[in-house]
């Protein structure tokens, strides 16, 4: 397998889980300063131009959320989804508000073109971007952190997307200092060897 990512993107939230789940890929690095993601040989891969993309038998795969579901579906023994179908809707209840609301905040920095045209409202978006981050972090921490981890004291996807989300915080002007259950959790998930060995490869 090939994971097509950029360092400190969500798209490292899937070099994780394939770290949890013990499978080998090959990490591809794009420039996205240099815009390599938008060029016509990565669209060839990805016509949306973005991270993650996963090369496996089969084609090409995207999105986070399908990326992670098929990480745990290639290796079941890592047990990334619980058994117990109430806990895995918990699970992607999580992933889903990461995906749909809380990833949305954190792009409305530096992505506000994807939105509107008027550099005015680019500036808008930017500046509300605290205000929006430090209430998915209420969320999250009201009800999406259930323990140490997201299902309490057992590690699932969700885990490693909510992990890099939260690696933004900071950037994104949030004070952390409020929040010592995420603080926490970034600790713990700060402390596996999957984070560990991403960090060292220089995704994060």
């Amino acid at each position: 397998m090939q994971l097509y990512f950029a360092p400190r993107t969500i798209s490292v939230a899937v070099a994780i889980a394939l770290e949890e789940a013990g499978l080998e890929y090959e990490a591809v690095q794009l420039d996205f300063a240099g815009g390599e993601q938008t060029k016509p040989a990565y669209r060839q891969i990805n016509p949306k131009g973005r991270v993650p993309a996963l090369a496996v038998d089969g084609g090409i795969l995207t999105e986070t959320g399908a990326l992670l579901e098929f990480v745990a579906a290639k290796a079941p023994e890592a047990a990334l989804v619980p058994a117990d179908p109430v806990m895995a809707a918990r699970m992607r209840e999580v992933m889903y508000y990461l995906a749909s609301t809380m990833h949305v905040n954190h792009a409305h920095k530096l992505r506000g073109p994807r939105w509107a045209d008027k550099k005015a409202s680019w500036k808008d978006m930017k500046d509300k971007v605290p205000q929006t981050m430090t209430e998915s972090c209420d969320y999250i921490v009201s009800n999406g952190l259930r323990g140490p981890f997201v299902l309490g004291e057992t590690l699932s996807l969700a885990d490693a997307y909510l992990y890099v989300v939260c690696s933004w915080l900071e950037g994104d002007g949030v004070d952390v200092s409020a929040f010592p259950k995420i603080i926490a959790f970034r600790e713990a998930m700060e402390a596996r060897p999957s984070v560990q060995a991403v960090r060292a490869a220089g995704m994060l």
